[in-house]
């Protein structure tokens, strides 16, 4: 038993450092840095930010046993991963479950007003297809 407590690794932090490279350094001599940075140097705002490409919303009930569906097709250049994210925040702002299934998003119900919200704040351009 007494074996297995002298293993633990310390949680309290522990001592301080000893010894920084940093200690001998002092401002002295130094300018006061400037309240602002000049226009010149910092970079412009983007105003509008690069649009990812169309993705396509759909409405689907056929062969789901008479429920709704709302998926999400047509990702170009985007992988497995970000999909999973995407689906994940859009099953979240939805309430519902939702999947990637075949490079689809497929989120539970008729779901598309709140699919488009998420998709368009990710920079995709969202359209209505389908039924």
């Amino acid at each position: 038993m007494e074996m297995a407590e002298s293993k633990r690794i310390p949680t309290d932090g522990g001592p301080g450092l000893v010894q920084t490279p940093f200690a001998d350094l002092s401002s002295d001599g130094l300018l006061p840095a400037p309240e602002t940075l000049p226009t010149d140097i910092m970079p412009a705002p983007k105003s509008a930010k690069k649009h990812r490409g169309r993705v396509d919303i759909l409405r689907v009930k056929a062969g789901r046993g008479g429920k709704t569906v709302t998926v999400v097709k047509n990702f170009v250049g985007i992988g497995l991963p970000e999909k999973e994210q995407l689906a994940k925040a859009m099953q979240r702002a939805c309430g519902t479950g939702g999947t990637v299934k075949n490079g689809q998003i497929e989120i539970q119900g008729d779901k598309r007003a709140e699919v488009a919200r998420i998709l368009t704040e990710a920079n995709f351009q969202p359209v209505f297809a389908g039924g």
